[in-house]
């Protein structure tokens, strides 16, 4: 799949590209929730199918940062749990992601988003604090995470639902998320590379022009989250994944 040369690349695209850069960074350092800007900005820029494969290596460019960053906080139990689930769910989008129409998955997806959130929510409120153990629970997320991610690199609502499902604190969520995502887009690469054929010699120029934005992005987003307070970044996290919810029914 050809991308355009930089002289047809207009200046509004790399604007675009490039904030989309720099909120990738301050989503790995820890603000979650907000990949839907991310896909938004760079569809709006190059185009849905090819901004699929331009994303990829943006996202492990954060997602090194970020396992050298929170490493010490990682939570492998959960990793383990919900691994194979995802990477189940990377290959189930693999096949559907030719074939599927665009608006009936961005329905169900939104749809899906919202319903999640508002059981974490009521999760939350309830009396009885007890985490979900069954395995239904991960492995749904787990798989519904792994299609959206291969399809629309929108996983973060599924896994951040999970997560907090498990009542993880702010430093091991980041700390688990990262490896979790490191591991499952170098999973997608090859399906990128020679199935899709989204991520190309050309979109790998584009990456590495657009990553001063990440770096600049990882830089606010770790004064951002070392100011945010537990509590409040439950709720913020609850409220920017339902935010991308309404995002994907609006795009």
């Amino acid at each position: 799949m050809e991308l355009p040369s930089d002289i047809n690349i207009t200046m509004v695209s790399w604007l675009m590209a490039f904030t989309a850069a720099f909120v990738i960074g301050v989503s790995k350092s820890g603000i979650k929730g907000i990949a839907i800007i991310i896909v938004t900005l760079m569809a709006l820029a190059f185009g849905a199918k090819r901004s699929t494969g331009l994303i990829v290596p943006m996202l492990i460019a954060g997602d090194i940062f970020a396992v050298t960053y929170y490493n010490r906080h990682t939570q492998w139990k959960y990793i383990v749990r919900f691994l194979p689930w995802m990477m189940l769910g990377v290959l189930i989008g693999v096949l559907i992601g030719k074939d599927l129409p665009e608006k009936t998955f961005k329905l169900g997806m939104a749809y899906i988003i919202l319903g999640s959130v508002v059981m974490m929510y009521w999760w939350d409120r309830r009396p009885s604090k007890t985490v979900p153990t069954h395995w239904v629970f991960a492995g749904f997320m787990g798989v519904m995470a792994g299609i959206t991610t291969m399809i629309g690199n929108l996983a973060g609502a599924f896994s951040n639902i999970f997560f907090l499902a498990m009542r993880l604190p702010k430093n091991q969520f980041i700390g688990t998320a990262a490896w979790l995502f490191l591991f499952i887009n170098l999973f997608k690469l090859p399906f990128h590379i020679f199935v899709w054929e989204t991520i190309t010699p050309e979109t790998l120029v584009i990456n590495l022009k657009l990553l001063p934005g990440i770096v600049l992005g990882l830089i606010a987003g770790v004064k951002l989250v070392k100011v945010i307070q537990e509590d409040f970044y439950r709720k913020m996290i609850l409220v920017l994944t339902a935010l991308g919810a309404v995002l994907i029914l609006l795009r």
